[in-house]
């Protein structure tokens, strides 16, 4: 399981015949995408660490000890295999007020971002941001889930909105009614690729 490549159309996801990785967390197909992600860099990183099971909570820790020092995949995969003191659930995953959740999950943000090859800068960053959103969709509103999730098909084959047009789609999503929301997303994300694929350069925009 990879990740779309730069420059790829999303693709239709089988299940809830919206782009895949767009339907989680309600789809399963979508969320075992959106787990992969994180999964599948946290299975290189074992390797590449030689450890076998029994090591795998204490790598976890240490991970998680120094979040500066790896992938954001590799944290958030790490603080899955961790249980919170506090509430019993994953660290960084439990509800909001979870005093340990909530640290965890504010020093994850420390972990290392790298923009790919051909996206614009901070690409990255609102990949793993979106990822967050749709894994930990208790802590949320619906209208911001609906738009990180619906964001996510298109951020990770390269797109990235302007902080203009992100807060535009919000706010027309928190005004709209809720039978509405689905489309009206989905046409301001549609609208916001064509401009790019036709080559407008959103103001400021700085691309490698």
């Amino acid at each position: 399981m990879t990740r779309p490549e730069v420059g790829a159309s999303p693709r239709p996801c089988a299940e809830c015949g919206g782009s895949e990785y767009g339907g989680a967390p309600a789809c399963t197909a979508c969320r075992a995408l959106v787990d992969g992600i994180v999964e599948d860099e946290w299975a290189g990183f074992l390797r590449r660490w030689d450890v076998g099971d029994d090591q795998e909570t204490a790598l976890a820790e240490m991970v998680a000890a120094e979040p500066d020092r790896h992938d954001w995949r590799v944290v958030d995969a790490a603080l899955d295999r961790l249980v919170c003191a506090d509430c019993g659930d994953r660290l960084g995953r439990g509800p909001v007020g979870c005093p340990a959740c909530d640290r965890a999950h504010g020093f994850r943000y420390a972990a290392i971002e790298t923009d790919r090859p051909g996206v614009p800068r901070g690409n990255e960053h609102a990949v793993r941001v979106n990822v967050s959103v749709v894994r930990r969709p208790h802590v949320t509103s619906a209208g911001e889930l609906l738009v990180r999730r619906l964001l996510l098909p298109v951020l990770l084959v390269g797109f990235l909105p302007t902080t203009e047009e992100a807060q535009r789609m919000s706010a027309l999503i928190r005004r709209s009614p809720p039978a509405q929301r689905i489309p009206l997303a989905e046409r301001m994300i549609e609208e916001a690729t064509a401009l790019r694929r036709a080559g407008h350069r959103p103001p400021g925009r700085d691309r490698r």
